[in-house]
């Protein structure tokens, strides 16, 4: 085996091993006696309005980008989901320019 194939290899295996790494856990809160359980559309609402959550958030401790108390993967879709329709997604991602 060539020394480039050896290097190639390491660095697949380093670059799957740091992917991992960044894989997000159970979110063990949302099982917690809350007032509370954010679904799709909290989880919508606070997609949108993420621009102006985020800039408060920097200046006001009390205030947070995200619910924990979330349901799950219904609640992030709904997050995702409403941040793109907020930074514009993939609308463009079509247009073909002239």
């Amino acid at each position: 085996m060539s020394r480039s194939k050896v290097a190639l290899a390491a660095l697949l295996l380093v670059g799957g091993f740091v992917l991992a790494a960044c894989a997000a856990g159970p979110n063990n809160v949302a099982r917690v006696d809350a007032p509370h359980i954010a679904g799709f559309w909290l989880g919508l609402w606070h997609g949108i309005i993420l621009p102006i959550t985020f800039l408060i958030s920097l200046f006001n401790h009390n205030v947070n980008v995200y619910d924990v108390h979330n349901n799950g993967n219904w609640y992030n879709f709904g997050f995702v989901l409403g941040a793109s329709i907020v930074f514009g997604g993939g609308s463009r991602a079509g247009y073909r320019k002239r």
